[in-house]
């Protein structure tokens, strides 16, 4: 039996039900206040103060509230004027306008479009092509990351001439610049579900990116969209070329191919076979010279479906003279040992994992 509820109980349930609506009935008077302000001012400092308090409002209050007052403030129309703002050439006004539109589209979809709609895309542009003030720039990068996470804002920021500038910076941005660079690239370049490349990074892009997966966990997600984006770039003549004479280049894919996730470690054997495929006599001793044999052999057995099978292609292709005909099982073994040996040195690596690539080939 369910106890009825005290004449108590209901005194407290209707004063927290009374604090909870004034404090409602207070934000949104205070979100209606600050709105006017922006909206309606006719001097840049009020403006400002607005812009900010925006910020202030949005980053004070816990998760579920903050969603709902992005979502009251874009209501309220300080998008456009925010917007606008982004063109002054005051410099707090750019910076406290940013920071607000910044907050503004985290986690919400319907700003984050009204923010592109309203045209935020060109002072954006505009700021990153800028290289008189960090700060600027470095928000603008995180902007243009948060809005590319929205689907149709997607277009809008690639014909907008962006993707260049990202790559600028993944050469001298601030580290958090060139990680949002990073991310910005990769949800630009990945137009679905189905990581379907929509557009290329320029090859100057090859050298930073290298030294951002030299540099970072290579199981981490980071290191998934890093190396998607190596591999995009490696289709093109350009790209593989340059990685070619990068510094440890190759060497960090096979590290990769070693280290990875899962998603990681298919992007990396991708972008080598990518390589091997496209001109075996150039990339063939590259690649080995690297030591990829040990790796690849463990890729074999232990990795994704389509990772084994472009591991396997790519052990057919650095072999002395891929066969026509599957030899035997003996000679494929001899050849995976020498291979082995001369790589890496070691009878323990031409041991190991050879049964597989063995059944393979004699099946």
């Amino acid at each position: 039996m369910v106890d009825e509820p005290t004449s108590l109980q209901f005194s407290y349930n209707n004063h927290h039900n009374n604090n909870n609506n004034n404090n409602n009935n207070n934000k949104q008077t205070l979100i209606n206040q600050i709105s006017g302000n922006l909206i309606h001012a006719g001097d840049i400092t009020t403006k400002i103060h607005a812009a900010r308090d925006i910020r202030t409002l949005i980053h004070n209050n816990n998760n579920n509230n903050n969603n709902n007052i992005r979502a009251k403030f874009g209501e309220a129309g300080v998008i456009q004027p925010l917007v606008l703002m982004l063109c002054s050439r005051n410099h707090d006004a750019r910076q406290a306008s940013l920071l607000a539109v910044l907050n503004l589209a985290s986690r919400n979809q319907r700003n984050k479009e009204q923010i592109v709609t309203c045209g935020a895309i060109p002072p954006l542009v505009d700021l990153l092509s800028s290289h008189n003030n960090t700060t600027l720039r470095e928000l603008a990068t995180a902007a243009i990351l948060t809005l590319s996470t929205a689907q149709s804002n997607k277009q809008t920021i690639i014909n907008s001439g962006v993707t260049p500038l990202l790559v600028q910076i993944l050469s001298c941005g601030t580290v958090q610049g060139r990680v949002d660079a990073v991310t910005a690239l990769y949800n630009l370049t990945t137009s679905n579900s189905k990581q379907q490349p929509t557009i290329t990074p320029d090859a100057k892009a090859i050298p930073p990116l290298i030294n951002l997966l030299k540099e970072c966990k290579k199981s981490s997600k980071f290191a998934e969209k890093t190396t998607f984006l190596i591999k995009v770039v490696l289709e093109t003549e350009e790209g593989r070329s340059t990685i070619a004479k990068t510094v440890d280049g190759i060497l960090t894919l096979v590290e990769t191919v070693e280290d990875g996730s899962l998603i990681s470690t298919e992007h990396a054997v991708s972008s080598l076979l990518t390589l091997c495929s496209s001109c075996r006599s150039i990339y063939r001793e590259l690649i080995l010279n690297q030591g990829a044999i040990p790796g690849l052999l463990r890729l074999t057995a232990y990795g994704t479906d389509q990772g084994q099978d472009m591991a396997r292609t790519l052990l057919d292709l650095l072999r002395d003279s891929p066969p026509e005909k599957k030899p035997g099982s003996m000679v494929v073994e001899k050849m995976a040992y020498d291979i082995a040996v001369k790589v890496d040195g070691s009878e323990k690596v031409a041991n190991c994992l050879l049964q597989d690539l063995v059944q393979r080939n004699t099946s």
